[in-house]
């Protein structure tokens, strides 16, 4: 599927693949370990909030293909792919490649 604008010739969809981000990789690898720690530390009955830790979780399926995904054909050239479900069609989040994107540009 290609996206064109006036002009221009389409352009190939590719995923973003957000698993190869330096913040995804430090969240994947030290979420665990934080809400732990938070949750020892809690002395002043200030642990993180079940909404911070469901946004976490949520953040770390978003675009990745193991969590869902459409299959989708272009219609000139026939090639199929797979487009993964993104986290802000169903609510405010902190994603921050859907953070405040319109739907014709997300995943």
């Amino acid at each position: 599927m290609a996206v064109a604008s006036q002009g221009c010739r389409p352009v190939p969809y590719t995923r973003r693949r957000p698993e190869n981000t330096i913040l995804y990789r430090v969240v994947q690898q030290q979420l665990e370990t934080y809400l732990t720690l938070a949750r020892e530390d809690d002395w002043d009955g200030c642990s993180v909030p079940a909404y911070v830790e469901r946004e976490f979780r949520q953040y770390l399926e978003c675009g990745i293909l193991a969590y869902g995904f459409a299959r989708a054909r272009c219609a000139e050239c026939g090639h199929d792919f797979l487009v993964a479900f993104s986290c802000c069609r169903q609510r405010e989040t902190i994603c921050s490649s859907c953070s405040g994107c319109d739907e014709s540009r997300c995943e």
